[in-house]
């Protein structure tokens, strides 16, 4: 495993502070304190808090679109296409659920061409999940049940983990996967 690159560390450290404190508040001179460096220190590797930004969405959104493109094309049956799904969202959580804070809850700061950009890759991929549900309801392999709200419910879950997860101690990767996958596509009852 090769070493992080500055930049990567200026990356991971924001992501901590936009998480915690949402991307508005956080400063440059926050994020050098909180690297034990100075403010000016930070602009030999990084043009601004908006290229920060910009990096932790765009490749995020960018590896939920590439995963999603690998599912929409495979030639596997609804189920594990749902499977593959929810497999993708807890492997990035458990990656950088600091990152996904800012997907979810600071995109909407992204300066115009890479705001298009993410808000055309986050629509596509609800498109793709919600004609994978319809493909499934059609062939019989899932329930008849509102379209709309499997997509809403099942996304609304699997984009919030990264709330959740971090507090809990005991509940290791395999065994999330497995439960998550079982509850989100069987239910509990």
């Amino acid at each position: 495993m090769k070493p992080e690159s500055r930049k990567q560390e200026i990356i991971n450290a924001a992501s901590i502070l936009f998480k915690e404190k949402g991307y508005s508040a956080v400063t440059m001179r926050d994020l050098a304190k909180a690297m034990g460096i100075k403010a000016a220190s930070l602009y030999n590797h990084i043009q601004s808090k908006q290229e920060i930004l910009s990096t932790i969405i765009i490749e995020l959104a960018e590896e939920f679109t590439n995963g999603m493109n690998q599912i929409v094309a495979s030639d596997i049956s609804t189920i594990q296409k749902l499977e593959n799904i929810i497999a993708l969202h807890i492997d990035v959580t458990l990656r950088n659920a600091d990152g996904l804070a800012s997907l979810n809850n600071d995109w909407m700061h992204l300066e115009e061409d890479n705001l298009i950009y993410f808000e055309k890759m986050r629509q596509e991929y609800e498109e793709n999940f919600r004609k994978i549900v319809k493909k499934g309801v059609d062939k019989g392999e899932i329930k008849s049940f509102n379209i709309e709200i499997m997509v809403f419910s099942t996304l609304s879950t699997l984009r919030t983990l990264y709330l959740w997860y971090p507090k809990q101690n005991n509940i290791e990767a395999n065994i999330l996967k497995r439960d998550m996958i079982s509850v989100l596509l069987k239910g509990v009852a």
